[in-house]
């Protein structure tokens, strides 16, 4: 999946907790997250707030349907509240997929 992809793919599925999402598109609509962010951060800080906020549900369901991929539960993401959790999650991000399929879905494309 390439940038344009997963940005389309989240934002179509903007507040889809269930399936699968490939390390790819996770990765990649985290970067235009980055960049989106910075970028209107520099503009004004409104616009910035708008924005964060706007992409809450997205991102919160992108790494929901990440932790499905490699065969967790996407409550796992309360673990961002704490910085040794956020460890944790960022090893989890970075797994490969799950071969085959498992209880939340088929294999991601």
């Amino acid at each position: 999946m390439n940038f344009g992809q997963a940005i389309s793919t989240c934002f179509s599925k903007y507040a889809t907790f269930s399936g699968r999402a490939s390390r790819s598109e996770f990765w990649w609509f985290m970067l235009f997250e980055v960049i989106l962010l910075g970028v209107t951060g520099f503009i004004s800080d409104i616009l910035y707030g708008i924005v964060a906020l706007a992409l809450v549900l997205p991102v919160l369901a992108v790494g929901a349907r990440r932790l499905h991929d490699i065969g967790r539960t996407g409550w796992w993401q309360l673990l961002s509240l704490t910085i040794i959790g956020s460890l944790v999650l960022l090893y989890w991000f970075v797994q490969p997929t799950v071969e085959g399929s498992n209880e939340y879905d088929a294999v991601a494309a």
